[in-house]
């Protein structure tokens, strides 16, 4: 998928950018009904500038061999990216991100899950480096997935963001040890699952604390959508400045 950039910079700086993070529960609704248009809308909606994905099919035959991204990539417009998390059902199950601008470059990290592979997405765009992922449902595999994150992104000079459904609460050991590298930039008070009537923030949004950007938060969300997915999604709008010495 080719190398990211381990130097350059960004010439975003002072200016605005709008990230959002969306388990489409594979488009199928509260409702139990699969419907690609009614997700694409939403993501239409946000007007972000990347939107990190959870749980896509790819080919399976319970989807009727219909490549998820694929089809939301042609009702929003946006670039789309896909990385398999595991093989199923004649196709595979994973992760995507749609972006306004095509990424420069992409990497697909494993992740640690026991009751089933996970993986991260590394993007590369022109001014900064987006992350997407949807950890595991098991505690410990979530704690040691710190490490692997860390450890993917510690060479990026770019600004680095990482989305995803990460499956902890906000005051759980797994966001604790996230805190240490990154800081939320979405509002981890407010739940975003289950949609109809969220209870626990599960989908958040971070910002990487090491390597010289701040970010300036000027809104977040969540998106009081309630039917198209089991969760809802969660943006942010927000400036990238250097870090003060």
């Amino acid at each position: 998928m080719g190398a990211l950039c381990l130097l350059c910079g960004t010439s975003l700086l002072g200016q605005q950018v709008r990230l959002a993070s969306y388990n489409v529960h594979n488009c199928i609704g509260m409702d139990n009904m699969r419907d690609y248009n009614r997700i694409a809308d939403i993501i239409r909606q946000t007007g972000a500038d990347v939107v990190a994905l959870q749980e896509l099919d790819s080919v399976t035959r319970r989807n009727g061999g219909v490549y998820a991204l694929s089809e939301l990539e042609k009702l929003t417009g946006l670039h789309g990216t896909f990385a398999a998390a595991i093989p199923y059902d004649g196709g595979s199950y994973g992760i995507g991100i749609l972006s306004k601008e095509k990424p420069l470059s992409c990497k697909i990290v494993p992740m640690p899950g026991r009751e089933e592979k996970r993986v991260m997405l590394m993007a590369e765009f022109k001014d900064y480096v987006f992350c997407a992922t949807h950890q595991s449902l098991t505690p410990a595999d979530q704690l040691a997935s710190v490490g692997e994150i860390v450890e993917a992104v510690k060479n990026i000079r770019k600004p680095l963001f990482l989305a995803g459904d990460m499956n902890s609460v906000p005051d759980e050991a797994p966001q604790r040890e996230l805190g240490r590298h990154f800081i939320a930039l979405t509002d981890t008070s407010l739940p975003s699952y289950p949609a109809d009537k969220p209870e626990v923030c599960l989908d958040y949004i971070y910002g990487y604390k090491g390597n010289g950007y701040t970010f300036s938060v000027l809104r977040t969300q969540v998106v009081p959508e309630k039917e198209a997915s089991d969760h809802r999604p969660v943006q942010v709008d927000l400036k990238i400045e250097r870090e003060r010495k």
